[in-house]
């Protein structure tokens, strides 16, 4: 009798303990859930967060290259632009050569090979982009001539280049080397002298 009591205790304390041990297990079970949940959401936070930081340093790489190649670039023309200028004014020498020549009646072999080395430095100032400014009849353009005298003509139109001293030229649409030229100044008579001197004239006829 005994004995069959305690089995019914057993029996009876069995469910109930695995119910509560069921849901303990849920509990558990939930809390680790949330708890990866949260982990999972802090990781890709992070990885936003660090995708975000390469981007940045990506595009900060990009610029930085960009910069140096105009650095770079830039400083190339310019030492290409110092380059061509000193070519510039050993052509200005072989074109006083030339003119002395011709002036002094050289032998044509000494006026053709200086003309000859005239040619090819042309040649060479062209093939890398160098180009003639407009001078003569063209009006003053103080970015690209440089006026070193003025003259009084008649018939020719205020501020424009009516003599070319010194070529200049420009390079990839920027100025290598300006213009000297002179440039025409407006005739300014006085109406008042003019008039006094035609009536002297007139008097002295009569």
């Amino acid at each position: 009798m005994i004995l069959e009591n305690r089995e019914s205790e057993v029996a009876t304390d069995e469910p109930e303990d695995l119910e509560a041990t069921a849901e303990d297990e849920a509990k558990e079970l939930r809390e680790e859930l949330e708890s990866t949940k949260e982990e999972l959401r802090r990781v890709r936070e992070s990885a936003e967060s660090n995708l975000n930081k390469i981007k940045y340093l990506m595009a900060d790489l990009d610029n930085y290259h960009k910069q140096v190649d105009k650095q770079i670039s830039s400083k190339s023309e310019l030492i290409k632009a110092d380059l061509l200028l000193k070519f510039l004014g050993i052509r200005d020498d072989y074109l006083r050569a030339v003119s002395v020549a011709r002036q002094s009646r050289s032998g044509p072999v000494v006026i053709e090979g200086l003309e000859g080395i005239l040619k090819n430095t042309d040649s060479l100032l062209s093939s890398e982009g160098v180009m003639e400014i407009e001078t003569v009849g063209t009006p003053f353009d103080p970015n690209v001539h440089e006026a070193i005298t003025h003259l009084e003509k008649e018939g020719a139109p205020e501020n424009t280049v009516t003599t070319e001293i010194r070529k200049g030229y420009m390079l990839n649409g920027k100025v290598l080397r300006p213009s000297l030229v002179e440039i025409s100044k407006k005739i300014i008579r006085n109406s008042v002298s003019d008039t006094t001197k035609e009536a002297d004239t007139s008097n002295q006829g009569d």
